[in-house]
């Protein structure tokens, strides 16, 4: 048995491409995957109720996928906002790779793919969209929304998928509570309710900035 996961760096199961034909911003693409990486087989049903639900991205400025795997929501941000630099970070080294082809291999010269500490920290995002890995555990999860929510930008939204039963409604009570602390005017909600998924929503105001 593999101790490989698709939150490992470098994954120790053989790097074996494969096409697969999906969907996503209203086309049908061809993109490559492989083991060792989250939902090699297509998207994932948590992603695919994110891309259902949420209102199209920023049309310029930095848009961010926190986990990006082989790119389903990097590419559709990529797709729907032409004009807007996606970052795509995963800290799984083969991840980054398909991504990154997968970018190419579409004409989408707007992504960056690149682990999280490459991303420069002046950056601040205009959108985040993310189905991001809760089985990493409570304490990793929480330093990854730690790390990327206080950088929304003014006015910006993020919008996070994840499972009722893995947790959902907990994590949106943290994340409450670990905005607050930050001191900013940010909120958090639960818009959306779709086949055993919640849509949470960061929200950030320059009312009173």
């Amino acid at each position: 048995m593999s101790s490989s996961h698709y939150f490992s760096a470098s994954p120790d199961t053989p790097f074996e491409r494969r096409g697969l034909q999906v969907e996503l911003a209203d086309r049908s693409v061809t993109v490559s995957t492989a083991g060792g990486i989250f939902s090699p087989e297509g998207v994932d049903k948590g992603t695919a109720v994110l891309l259902k639900h949420v209102p199209d991205p920023a049309p310029s400025g930095h848009l961010l996928d926190i986990g990006c795997g082989w790119g389903p929501i990097a590419l559709t941000m990529a797709m729907r906002s032409p004009g807007a630099t996606v970052w795509a970070v995963d800290v799984n080294e083969r991840s980054r790779t398909l991504c990154a082809e997968n970018a190419a291999a579409l004409g989408l010269e707007n992504v960056r793919v690149m682990s999280p500490d490459e991303v420069p920290s002046a950056v601040r995002f205009d959108t985040i969209w993310s189905n991001p890995p809760i089985r990493v555990g409570k304490k990793v999860l929480h330093e990854l929304l730690e790390l990327w929510l206080p950088r929304l930008a003014d006015d910006a939204e993020a919008w996070l998928v994840v499972q009722k039963n893995l947790g959902a409604d907990s994590l949106l009570t943290w994340m409450r509570s670990m905005l607050a602390a930050v001191g900013e005017d940010f909120t958090a909600d639960r818009p959306e309710t779709d086949k055993g998924f919640r849509l949470l929503r960061v929200s950030r105001s320059a009312e009173q900035r």
